[in-house]
């Protein structure tokens, strides 16, 4: 069983994402899984240009020589691949969604439709990854992640793939850099996190009860918006010349 996760986070191996990734990873090696995590931040990924060099005059490669030809490579060689991100106004990092697009390569580009009527472009690889999603979000409450999870529900489609977890943390705040009265509700979270990687790998899906603990808040929303209120009026005294309210 391989596994390569994407880490979408301009903070890499500081962020709040890789705090997730790293438990989830750890659990995945438990039961036996080749884990690899990749930090999309120190890799060198041009934006599409939307030339169809790829699809038209040379199928399967990119007219851009950089990092993503290694990608697409881990990509067509995994069992699972993870979309790691923290949630920026409600959607992927700019990172993240410029590896996303240069995906194309490992499409055709002639239209087929599935059984119910919807196109798509049928993929080259010969082994389809399942997929899996981690993100964590500044706000305190779940619903801002309903745009990333339809989002990752049709890339799995188009792909032909299956979306096998999604695991979502609000208040991701809390996660890196957390206040040390907190730290036993984190160590918690974490061996949860732990727990998920052991049953992704095992059972390529989450048992219904670690499901439910996973979206279990750590603190509630109000100690939540009290404490990052008072971290930010705090952070902002400390800049001069700057109108406030």
């Amino acid at each position: 069983m391989k596994i390569t996760i994407f880490n979408g986070s301009p903070h890499g191996e500081k962020g709040n994402t890789h705090f997730m990734v790293q438990a989830l990873a750890e659990g995945m090696q438990k039961s036996g899984a080749e884990v690899e995590n990749i930090f999309l931040s120190q890799k060198t990924i041009a934006p599409c240009k939307g030339c169809f060099t790829c699809w038209l005059k040379t199928p399967g490669k990119c007219a851009m020589a950089d990092d993503m030809a290694e990608l697409l490579t881990k990509f067509s060689s995994s069992d699972i691949l993870g979309f790691a991100t923290p949630l920026y106004v409600d959607n992927v990092t700019g990172i993240m969604k410029n590896f996303m697009d240069r995906m194309i390569p490992i499409l055709d580009a002639r239209f087929e439709k599935d059984a119910s009527g919807e196109c798509f472009h049928k993929t080259r690889l010969s082994k389809i990854p399942k997929i899996m999603v981690i993100s964590n979000s500044g706000f305190p409450e779940p619903v801002h992640f309903q745009v990333l999870s339809l989002l990752f529900k049709r890339i799995a489609r188009n792909m032909q793939s299956e979306l096998i977890a999604e695991i979502y943390r609000p208040g991701g705040a809390l996660l890196a850099n957390h206040p040390f009265i907190l730290k036993p509700f984190i160590y918690g979270y974490r061996n949860l996190l732990v727990k998920a990687g052991e049953e992704i790998a095992k059972n390529l899906k989450l048992s219904p009860e670690t499901v439910a603990a996973l979206q279990k808040p750590i603190i509630s929303d109000e100690q939540y918006i009290k404490g990052a209120n008072k971290s930010f009026s705090a952070a902002l005294s400390r800049i001069k010349d700057v109108p406030r309210p």
